[in-house]
């Protein structure tokens, strides 16, 4: 029973993350609205580059979704998920600091990169994490379900955020939440790599967590 538990408790830390990181990929396709006439503004830009900072997103998400599942199956779920976090969480961090609408639309466009490498890779996680059927249909819905309340937060947020701290916020606040969609995989390689020490807890649990997908 306790093995049991333990395994549902690393499997439910999967989907948790899993759905954070598609949170985040939905979130920023619909923030940035609320943030144009700050940046408008702010960077002086005209009605075309404004397109262009919502357009070069959702193309690339759109045009290398596919492509991100072949590279997930090709090499590995966990590997590809990780890096489009990596990218994902470091084009957010320069598009915030940006200084012009050139860097800006480049960040958005590795933006997009990342998303596109990481929904793929996390649904394929947990494809494998639930290989029952009915476990994996309930646990994609509620995947598709509680991440795409990104869609629907984005402008409220955006707007939030505009409003308090300016336009670069909307990309800042991804950065948190890349941090912790990696620390437990870093936690797992610190683990590995001195397996030799007793693991503390939290490590061991994070650990569990990644072994699910190896």
């Amino acid at each position: 029973m306790t093995k049991i538990g333990t395994r549902a408790g690393s499997r439910a830390a999967l989907l948790t993350l899993t759905c954070l990181g598609q949170f985040m990929v939905l979130l920023d396709s619909t923030i940035v609205g609320a943030a144009l006439p700050d940046m408008q503004e702010r960077l002086h830009v005209g009605i075309s580059g404004l397109q262009w900072i919502v357009d070069a997103y959702v193309l690339l998400v759109a045009m290398l979704l596919l492509s991100g599942g072949v590279f997930a199956d090709r090499f590995g779920r966990k590997r590809v998920f990780l890096a489009g976090v990596a990218v994902f969480t470091a084009a957010s961090v320069v598009c915030a600091v940006a200084p012009s609408i050139g860097w800006l639309i480049a960040g958005r466009v590795v933006q997009g990169i990342g998303a596109a490498a990481l929904s793929p890779a996390a649904l394929a996680l947990l494809s494998a994490a639930y290989p029952v059927p009915a476990e994996r249909v309930r646990a994609i819905g509620l995947w598709a379900g509680l991440s795409g309340i990104g869609l629907a937060a984005g402008p409220l947020a955006g707007g939030v955020l505009v409003e308090a701290f300016a336009w670069p916020s909307i990309f800042l606040v991804n950065l948190p939440v890349g941090v912790a969609l990696l620390w437990p995989a870093f936690v797992s390689w610190a683990s590995r790599a001195t397996r030799t020490r007793p693991r503390s807890t939290s490590r061991a649990r994070c650990c569990r967590w990644w072994a699910l997908v190896r």
